[in-house]
């Protein structure tokens, strides 16, 4: 819920700033300022944000009559309201990474596809997205493994004991959360340890699957 969006909306801002632009470092700078946040506060003003009672987001949702949402407690509402706050605060990160990929694609292809009559949304298909592959592929997979670590954003969106446990049904709880409840609130290091070591095994085999796919887009292109 978080991962394709913000790579997505990271991919077109990478595009339009990509060409030339007024004040193009004040608006990667503004871009990157979510990034520059640090999680804790984000979390905190977010939080104010989704509140049940005296909410912004259910004051601004009274104007168009959906009435009072409680975005803490709900099993979709709650994924919505993480998702939001990665969004928020990785698109900027990964809008620089697409751009510097973006600059280095040699200019005399988009010179000899514009001579050939493509728009910029066809030179932005059969040029720039090919030649991105690989760094879309990486950024699939940080943020898939950024995905598996989510702790602050769960940890502090309801705060207390509900956000240590996930929510008062686990609807939210990530790996994380869950290593740090068993752990620290129960007391139970095993199963946190082992919780660990299960962690440890996905992300490398993310890696591995990372490694494989790479490599056979690396001899497709050759």
């Amino acid at each position: 819920m978080s991962t394709v969006p913000q790579l997505l909306v990271a991919l077109g801002l990478a595009h339009l700033l990509n060409y030339k632009l007024r004040a193009s470092t004040f608006w990667r700078t503004v871009i990157l300022t979510p990034y520059a946040t640090s999680v804790a506060s984000a979390a905190l003003v977010f939080a104010l944000v989704f509140r049940a009672d005296g909410g912004l987001l259910n004051w601004a949702l009274h104007f168009v009559g959906l009435g009072d949402t409680n975005w803490g407690n709900g099993h979709w509402t709650s994924k919505i309201a993480i998702s939001i706050i990665v969004i928020w605060r990785w698109t900027g990160y990964n809008t620089l990474i697409y751009l510097a990929a973006m600059q280095a694609v040699p200019t005399d292809l988009y010179e000899a596809a514009s001579l050939d009559g493509a728009s910029r949304w066809q030179q932005f298909r059969k040029v720039t997205i090919p030649s991105l592959r690989p760094t879309i592929l990486f950024t699939i997979v940080i943020s898939t493994i950024g995905s598996m670590q989510l702790f602050g954003e769960p940890l502090l969106l309801e705060g207390g004991t509900l956000g240590a446990t996930g929510g008062n049904e686990n609807q939210y709880e990530t790996l994380s959360v869950y290593l740090y409840n068993y752990g620290w609130n129960l007391g139970h290091l095993g199963p946190a340890a082992a919780v660990a070591w299960a962690m440890l095994a996905l992300l490398l085999i993310i890696a591995a699957v990372n490694w494989l796919i790479g490599r056979f887009v690396r001899k497709s292109a050759v």
